[in-house]
């Protein structure tokens, strides 16, 4: 049995198979050059730092070098050193700046070991990584990462931080040649004056005021080079969606749109996407921390799918990126792994509500249909439209609302936001409002009588997924299941049969755990889960969704090793929202409003207006 992937003939051949076909596994080598280079690195830093080795064997010879070399091959030496760390995690991600980089460090570090502590086997060392680097040269060829130019405030605060405390080391490293008894003042405006090049307050003996001079200058220099070169580098920035890759999206989506409820969030315009070579699929991602992560099955025809993961495969090798993909189907992780040879893991479920079998009626929705009664009745009503239907005035005051009661500056979302509200092209999107007037027959409010928002985002021709959740902090408590219920009862109306909730986090473990009977080890989990719900929302969602009684529809995680789970985990909490690297609000660079685009049912990029569905 075998199916056409975009005009090859591929058989379901086994993933070990098929890499025997294409060649052997990359090989581990800039791991170890990288290790190393962390190695050679902290001995050239300690052969900067701390006096050289008087009973060395080779003192006798290096001494016939002249004097000045010694100064200035330590701070050689601790400058290479420095340098050498930095390059170490960009050689195991086979960069091949840091190797050219590396190239050119190894003999000067090498140089300076031998000059300075006349050591042998620190040169030899460096030199044997040298001949390493040389001898794998081809196994580091991947291209930069996206860069910006505020990655010079970040090298300088950290720079400047590092070189302040192994500063504060230099000046301590020689406690028998110091004169007097400094105190940690005066040794840190010692530092702080040495980084610029000027004598401090500390005074030593037998020359090793030149050599702390020396290194510290050398510190000094060495952050400002760097911050320099960073700043003034050109811009390499992420890939984001353009016009035409929009228009091809939206062409896949309204053929294949409603396999995945997450399709629609492919058009997130953050989100990079490459296409399979015959463009009947697409896979759409972002590059967060190294970390290429694909979010959602791909778009399009399932028999193209194959196409497009390999090409997202090749543009993760290239650029030594890892790849992952979060939340996933059981079918798109099916070809995944087999696709490629990933591994897969369960992250959670999907909150899937079929239309025709909900009813408020019945001891089990008791609860939501108590509170919806008792919000009616405190005078709240509801409205359940196309976004298309609301006029120009009402829509600007559902965007300004949504974006004054998301609470928190920190925008959230990626796998299940789209980030704007009533964008042309968006019109098929469904949006519920409810709405309260004073006893006067007025809103005393900026927004109106409106109270609270719902939208959703099309799923196929005949459902709709939930991507936003907002309401006025002082309205009644209830508003989202108010709005929930009511789109559901509207839903048929609209031709909706299926409507997709909030993503709950591990609900399998959260609800076996509570169950008589659990045993210790998943009780233990289920605790664990508990405990972090303070901080993120885990059992929340997961009780918010069953009191719809909802089908569960497995969503799964894609990763290569699992020592690569940790560093996937981090890059999708820094996409989601929920970790901020960013400068704080009051440093942000302001950008100016982007200019409309020409394409008839595309708007510019808006601040976004969502928030993360996912825990």
């Amino acid at each position: 049995m075998s199916v056409t992937v975009d005009g090859d003939k591929k058989g379901l051949v086994p993933v070990r198979v098929r890499r025997i076909l294409r060649g052997p596994a990359p090989e581990k080598v800039p791991s170890l050059v990288g290790t190393a280079c962390t190695l050679v690195g902290l001995l050239d830093i300690a052969a900067g730092v701390f006096p050289r080795f008087r009973a060395s064997r080779v003192h006798a010879v290096a001494e016939v070098l002249p004097g000045t070399l010694g100064p200035l091959s330590a701070a050689l030496s601790l400058s290479a050193g420095v340098l050498l760390l930095l390059l170490a995690h960009g050689l195991k991600r086979h960069k091949r700046r840091a190797w050219r980089a590396a190239v050119v460090l190894l003999p000067l570090g090498a140089t300076a070991q031998f000059v300075w502590r006349h050591s042998v086997l620190g040169a030899l060392l460096s030199l044997a990584l040298l001949a390493l680097l040389v001898r794998h040269r081809d196994q580091f060829a991947a291209l930069p990462d996206p860069r910006s130019r505020w990655r010079a405030l970040a090298n300088f605060v950290v720079m400047g931080a590092g070189s302040i405390a192994l500063g504060l080391v230099i000046v301590s490293a020689h406690p028998r040649r110091v004169i007097g008894s400094p105190s940690l003042t005066d040794r840190l405006e010692h530092v702080l004056y040495g980084l610029l090049g000027v004598e401090g307050p500390v005074g030593y003996t037998h020359g090793v005021d030149w050599t702390v001079g020396y290194s510290l200058g050398a510190l000094g220099m060495l952050t400002a080079l760097t911050t320099i070169y960073l700043a003034f580098r050109p811009e390499h920035p992420a890939a984001r969606l353009t016009d035409d890759d929009e228009t091809r999206l939206r062409a896949l989506l309204d053929r294949h749109g409603g396999r995945d409820s997450l399709g629609h969030f492919a058009l997130r315009r953050d989100k990079g996407v490459i296409f399979s070579p015959s463009g009947k699929a697409a896979v759409c991602y972002r590059v967060v921390s190294g970390v290429m992560l694909a979010s959602g099955d791909p778009i399009g025809d399932v028999e193209a799918w194959p196409g497009a993961i390999e090409r997202f495969m090749d543009e993760a090798k290239i650029h030594s990126w890892t790849p992952a993909v979060m939340g996933c189907s059981e079918t798109g992780g099916q070809v995944w792994t087999r696709e490629t040879g990933l591994d897969a893991l369960e992250l959670g479920d999907e909150a899937v509500v079929d239309v025709a079998d909900f009813s408020l009626s019945g001891r089990a929705m008791r609860n939501v249909r108590q509170m919806v009664t008792r919000i009616e009745r405190n005078g709240y009503t509801t409205r359940v439209r196309r976004v298309r239907d609301l006029d120009d005035a009402e829509l600007e005051r559902v965007r300004r609302a949504a974006a004054d009661w998301r609470g928190t500056d920190t925008e959230r979302g990626f796998s299940m936001a789209l980030g704007r509200i009533g964008a042309p092209g968006d019109g098929d999107a469904v949006i519920a409002t409810a709405h309260k007037t004073d006893d006067t027959g007025t809103a005393d409010s900026p927004y109106g009588d409106l109270k609270a928002i719902i939208h959703f985002v099309p799923w196929g021709r005949d459902g709709m997924s939930l991507e936003l959740m907002r309401r006025d902090r002082s309205a009644d408590p209830g508003m989202n299941e108010l709005l929930i219920v009511a789109a559901l009862q509207a839903s048929p109306a609209l031709g909706i049969a299926r409507v997709s909730l909030n993503f709950a986090m591990f609900r399998a473990a959260l609800a076996r755990g509570e169950k008589i009977g659990a045993g210790p080890v998943l009780r233990l989990w289920r605790g664990l889960l508990v405990f972090l719900s303070r901080w993120f929302q885990i059992e929340s969602l997961y009780k918010f969704n069953a009191k719809f009684r909802p089908r569960w529809e497995p969503r799964f995680v894609v990763y290569r090793t699992s020592r690569d789970l940790p560093r996937i985990g981090f890059a999708a909490m820094q996409a989601e929202g929920f970790v901020n690297l960013s400068l704080p609000r009051p440093l942000a660079r302001r950008r100016p409003a982007p200019a409309p685009r020409p394409c008839a049912h595309i708007t510019p990029a808006r601040p976004a207006e969502h928030e993360a569905r996912a825990a």
